[in-house]
């Protein structure tokens, strides 16, 4: 929010190489270069803070509240064990509220879907629907 251009875009690189950093168990140095594209990270950071000041533009447990409308939809939920984004926790809770659904707990994967062991298990639950 800075008027200053030049520390506006620090920030957004900054914010971008930790998100980055923090989405996958293991960094891939390629992937952390976009960060340095400042256009990216600009336009990255600027959509997620938009998203975090408005915490996500629904309350608070929103999916919990409501399993009863989607109880009895086939729902696969697929959680890296290191994802410090969305921690474990999250997908427990959900899986508890739909007591049909199947949780897979990926061992050797944080948050990104662009982990090869998260886009496995997704690519295995959309085969498997």
């Amino acid at each position: 929010t800075s008027e200053d251009v030049e520390i506006r875009r620090a920030a957004a690189r900054e914010w971008t190489r930790w998100e980055m950093a923090t989405s996958r168990l293991f960094p891939d140095p390629e992937y952390l270069d976009k960060a340095e594209d400042l256009d990216f990270a600009v336009a990255f950071a600027r959509i997620e803070c938009h998203y975090f000041i408005n915490a996500i533009f629904v309350e608070e447990a929103y999916i919990l509240n409501r399993t009863s409308i989607i109880e009895q939809i086939p729902t696969i939920i697929v959680q890296g064990r290191y994802d410090v984004v969305c921690p474990a926790k999250s997908a427990w809770e959900l899986h508890k509220a739909l007591p049909k659904s199947n949780l897979t707990i990926v061992a050797d994967a944080g948050h990104s879907m662009g982990e090869v062991s998260i886009a496995r298990e997704l690519v295995d639950a959309t085969d498997s629907l």
